[in-house]
């Protein structure tokens, strides 16, 4: 007796999300197309230093995702946004937290928000993909901003369902409705983390909403170390970093070991965790 065919063995793989990558930084630019390469289901078809540029590659490509930095010289990401979002989905990827530059990508048709030193290598990549099939991603800046946006309008939405919205909770002497207290929803990391698992993770920081940039001066890390570091706290190893600033893993390492003396740290976690502002206890931000 033959084993008849499985009905999926020959429906070829889906072809890789197209990508074009939108930073005004080199460095930034080739280290998230160096996460990004090594995916097999991703290809980078583009990059682009300004708005234009991007809307020129991507009238050219006709990519799946766009990461977008919100300010580069010359046309800034927030003023090609909406042309960009005709053709592709776009996810704003900057060092740009403001709440109404946030509410304003969003209002403009991004599908998603990544601030810098918020997401792993691997919680960005997640995220394009999420947004290559329509589904939203934000990291904790990005949905404090959305919270925040939606307490300074409490309207409900027009659209209701009818019969809902309208109830009162009135003294039960009187006969009305009587609704057990219920307590305001709150505004904690937790609550945000519950939202976005897989993004929104750091409980440290926060204050109304959003998480305060870490001060980083103290560490007094020179310009190519702190450009190291951020690469180190997105994920990358050491022969991604290589690779990123064209040196070589030795030079890589006598900088990460001049990092790790300058934070008093002994592993790349603990680097990260202090640099990020994320290190739990007495010792954080110590440098």
């Amino acid at each position: 007796m033959t084993t008849p065919p499985h009905s999926f063995a020959n429906v070829p793989p889906p072809a890789p999300l197209r990508v074009v990558v939108a930073d005004d930084n080199p460095v930034v630019r080739a280290g998230l197309t160096a996460l990004l390469t090594g995916r097999e289901d991703i290809t980078v078809v583009a990059e682009a230093a300004d708005g234009r540029e991007a809307c020129e590659a991507a009238r050219a490509h006709r990519p799946d995702v766009i990461l977008l930095d919100v300010r580069m010289p010359g046309v800034d990401g927030i003023s090609a946004l909406p042309y960009l979002v005709r053709i592709s989905s776009v996810l704003m990827l900057t060092y740009s937290r403001e709440s109404e530059i946030v509410q304003e990508a969003l209002r403009r048709g991004a599908g998603g928000y990544l601030v810098h030193g918020e997401f792993t290598a691997d919680q960005l990549v997640s995220a394009v993909r999420d947004i290559g099939e329509g589904r939203p991603h934000f990291t904790p800046t990005a949905a404090g901003a959305l919270l925040s946006q939606l307490r300074q309008d409490p309207r409900p939405p027009r659209t209701l369902p009818e019969g809902l919205g309208n109830a009162r909770a009135t003294n039960p002497q009187t006969n009305g409705l009587d609704l057990p207290h219920i307590s305001p929803p709150s505004t904690s990391a937790e609550n945000l983390s519950r939202m976005q698992p897989d993004m929104a993770r750091s409980s440290s920081g926060w204050a109304g909403g959003r998480p305060a940039a870490p001060d980083r001066s103290r560490h007094r890390l020179s310009t190519r170390e702190a450009e190291i570091m951020d690469l180190i706290a997105s994920g990358m190893t050491n022969q991604q970093i290589a690779a990123t600033c064209f040196i070589s893993e030795k030079t890589v390492k006598n900088h990460i070991n001049r990092i790790f003396a300058k934070l008093h740290s002994t592993s790349r976690s603990e680097a990260a965790a202090k640099w990020l502002g994320t290190a739990p206890g007495p010792g954080r931000g110590v440098g």
